[in-house]
């Protein structure tokens, strides 16, 4: 199976890079300036060049504060950019694996989403990739829609890195403990893709939306402390941690309370089942301190 990955920058699109290595599936991500999902023409030439049996579109605007000021910028990418993508692959017959997002609710949910919940972001991020996934649905049927929610891993700016290299400097940290989610490691996710992605190119697989986040649940803060638990195991940085409101953290986009994720659809569908966050945030901080590991440190990861 040949499978292209749009996005190449991001910590998916290189999780799922660096898992060719363990597959038997020839995975190739590519990004701009050889392809660029806001210019049809780009993704034309791509797939005709490449002939994929698979394509997993990463490419997304993902700055979720930001795109409250640039709200054109956010739709380019994560609504026009998906839906064209989406017509290249109808018209070459080619599945589609399209990437979302948890921030197409609005938090007021008391339990984990559902598939089918109602939708209602409370940001400009949020509504493009609401946008984007319902383009992807009403122009590519063989269509596999994933949404996940709080991406951590070795690679590029996230809120595990950010945490270190805080914690370099400050013995106490202020984290926002009243956000609720389903953290997830971004190579758990690309594994997860993998397996999906085999089974859309036998084209024996259910299409659709489904949720695809790590197993359990945990607020900001709570993931601070594991980082720190771990990280201090392995003699890195460490700081104490204190709970605060998202009152006292000022953002410009709106976050849902509650955005945590059910993914019991995915499970029954293509058998993927994530292990619990706590895994994930192992992984990732030893990856991050493992002699010359790839990761980056991050300026803000509160996304």
């Amino acid at each position: 199976m040949k499978l292209v990955v749009l996005g190449s920058s991001g910590q998916l699109a290189r999780s799922l890079a660096a898992a060719k290595a363990v597959s038997s599936n020839r995975v190739m991500a590519i990004g701009r300036p050889e392809i660029d999902v806001c210019v049809p023409d780009s993704i034309a030439r791509a797939f005709d060049r490449l002939e994929p049996d698979v394509i997993v579109n990463t490419a997304a605007y993902t700055a979720v504060d930001q795109a409250e000021s640039e709200p054109d910028a956010a739709h380019a990418v994560n609504a026009a950019g998906a839906g064209h993508v989406a017509r290249a692959c109808e018209r070459r017959h080619i599945p589609l694996v399209h990437t979302s997002t948890d921030y197409v609710f609005d938090g007021a949910k008391p339990a984990p989403y559902r598939e089918d919940d109602q939708t209602a972001p409370l940001s400009v991020y949020g509504g493009s990739k609401l946008a984007g996934e319902r383009l992807v649905a009403s122009l590519c049927p063989q269509h596999v829609i994933l949404r996940t929610a709080w991406l951590v891993s070795p690679y590029g700016r996230n809120f595990v890195t950010t945490m270190l290299r805080l914690a370099d400097t400050r013995p106490r940290l202020d984290v926002v403990d009243d956000q609720h989610g389903s953290p997830t490691y971004a190579p758990h996710l690309a594994a997860a893709i993998l397996t999906i992605s085999e089974k859309l190119a036998s084209r024996s697989a259910p299409w659709g939306i489904y949720h695809a986040a790590g197993a359990g649940q945990a607020t900001w803060c709570e993931v601070a402390r594991e980082v720190f638990r771990v990280s201090a195991s392995l003699n890195g940085p460490s700081a104490s941690v204190r709970p605060i409101g998202s009152a006292d953290y000022p953002a410009r986009a709106r976050r849902p309370a509650n955005s945590r994720l059910d993914c019991q659809k995915l499970e029954q569908a293509f058998g993927v089942r994530f292990a619990d966050w706590r895994v994930g945030i192992a992984e990732c901080v030893r990856a991050l301190q493992a002699p010359n590991a790839n990761g980056s440190v991050a300026a803000r990861g509160m996304t």
